[in-house]
């Protein structure tokens, strides 16, 4: 067994074997109802795009998102070492939300603006916080936790199984491993777009969120697509170059064995989108955009990418994306401080420079942007660092989003507190990703008909029939 899992690896209450039941019964719900959830969902008419990047390793959002009210006395009880003084936070102004006081951390200029309105202007407020949102089956006490009396996510604390759950919504397991946004791809590809090309372009490599029961990720660069004719690497003698165009000589033989032409035909149909998506990457002039992304910043440079994706959306025939990107190295055991700040100084220049470039390309409104990470961490310094806890905070941006406001409650950060399950401060969370995923879905277009096929678990934490929304951070007129 894996040492970093959890000994609350199955429902608790329940045996391997009617854990391992639950699972299967899951899967077999899934399959069985894609069909009739695809069948039944209406072409949408309109341009959207949910865009994803996974903070690898566990972020530190404690120290990201700091009170500066009185409760900053507790968080620097609590933090000791690795707190952050109130003169040092950027001052976040929020127009609602929970009323109370926050700064953001000092490396973080452009997310603050972004906060308060964009140029000044507070009718563009784009960012907004989600405080305390962690993996959950369903909504769980300290009392629940200590007396083991409800199911909990399985292996909590264990970075690859949290970063599952992210991407899954599916904290109890499952044999067959799909993505929520895959899950959403397999109701809506097919009447949202005009032709092949996966609605789910990964540029972060493969990742589970994007994996459909009927669907695939398309996965490229923040250069374009790779392709086997090597039209992306610009020597014609390049050794690359001329074992790939080797390789397309072959498959564009006719083959009478079936399983070779086949393979031959998949392959083909391959590189046609490749070079498809290359030519149309290519063709936009990034210049009236370009220079608001720092070249120094490889994170930024993904997202330049991503915003070039959204923008070609009408020549690539799609009417819905996903895109996933991602930025590892958050596991902060040692050196926090530093490691941490160098890092946000990368973030808030790749997010800033997105938005800034949607908001002039005229796209804000038709793009919604979230941070998901494998767990929060302990609020407690181990010495040098923190270590791998549980609730966090998130951030989501975009023209439909009601900025300047923290969502969710935010923790009390005294350690053994009712929100502290011990073990150097991890919060239990108070608000699930089921319910952040919910929302984002009913912008993106999925129906309350369609919604637990793509989110098993909703209806321990949501209506999806309800005329309100679960957390209530999309502007009204925006969702369905």
């Amino acid at each position: 067994m894996n040492s970093h899992r959890s000994t609350r690896r199955r429902f608790l209450g329940q045996s391997a074997c009617s854990a391992l039941s639950s699972v299967s019964i899951m899967n077999t719900l899934l399959n069985l109802n894609l069909a009739n959830k695809a069948a039944a969902q209406q072409a949408p008419t309109d341009y959207r795009s949910l865009v994803c990047l996974f903070l690898h390793g566990g972020n530190d959002s404690y120290n990201w998102l700091v009170p500066r009210d009185a409760r900053h006395a507790s968080y620097t009880a609590t933090r000791g070492d690795l707190a952050l003084p109130t003169n040092q936070l950027r001052a976040l102004n929020q127009t609602g939300g929970d009323g109370l006081l926050y700064g953001i951390h000092p490396n973080c200029a452009g997310l603050q603006e972004l906060f308060n309105g964009l140029g000044g202007d507070t009718a563009k407020r784009r960012a907004a916080f989600i405080s305390n949102i962690g993996t959950l089956i369903q909504p769980v006490t300290k009392a629940q936790y200590l007396a083991e009396t409800v199911p909990l996510p399985r292996a909590l604390y264990s970075h690859s199984d949290q970063i599952d759950q992210w991407q899954t919504s599916v904290p109890q397991g499952m044999t067959q491993l799909s993505g929520w946004a895959g899950r959403a791809a397999d109701v809506l590809h097919s009447v949202a777009n005009a032709n092949s090309l996966s609605m789910n372009i990964s540029l972060a490599g493969n990742n589970l969120w994007q994996v459909g029961n009927s669907t695939t990720q398309f996965v490229v660069t923040d250069r374009g697509a790779l392709t086997f004719t090597g039209s992306e690497i610009g020597d014609a003698l390049h050794p690359m170059r001329l074992k790939n165009a080797a390789h397309r000589s072959i498959i564009e033989q006719s083959y009478g064995n079936l399983m070779q032409q086949s393979y031959s035909q998949l392959t083909k149909s391959s590189i046609e989108l490749q070079e498809f998506f290359l030519q149309q990457f290519n063709s936009f002039d990034d210049s009236a955009i370009r220079g608001l992304f720092p070249t120094n910043n490889w994170v930024a440079q993904q997202f330049l990418a991503a915003a070039k994706m959204i923008a070609l959306r009408n020549g690539l025939g799609l009417h819905r994306q996903t895109l996933f990107l991602s930025f590892g190295g958050w596991d902060h055991h040692g050196e926090l401080l530093e490691t941490q700040a160098e890092m946000l100084t990368l973030l808030d220049g790749a997010l800033t420079a997105f938005q800034r470039a949607l908001d002039q390309m005229g796209l804000q409104d038709s793009t919604l942007t979230y941070t998901a990470s494998d767990f929060g961490r302990t609020l407690r310094s181990n010495g040098r660092g923190t270590d791998h806890a549980w609730g966090g905070n998130a951030l989501v941006m975009g023209g439909p989003v009601q900025g300047g406001r923290i969502y969710g409650t935010f923790p009390d950060l005294t350690l053994e507190s009712n929100d502290d399950t011990g073990y150097g401060g991890r919060t239990i969370p108070t608000t699930s990703v089921d319910s952040l995923f919910a929302e984002m879905l009913r912008w993106f277009g999925v129906s309350a008909a369609d919604m637990d096929y793509v989110l098993p678990n909703i209806a321990n934490f949501y209506n999806v029939n309800s005329s309100s929304l679960p957390i209530g951070f999309l502007k009204p007129g925006t969702w369905v």
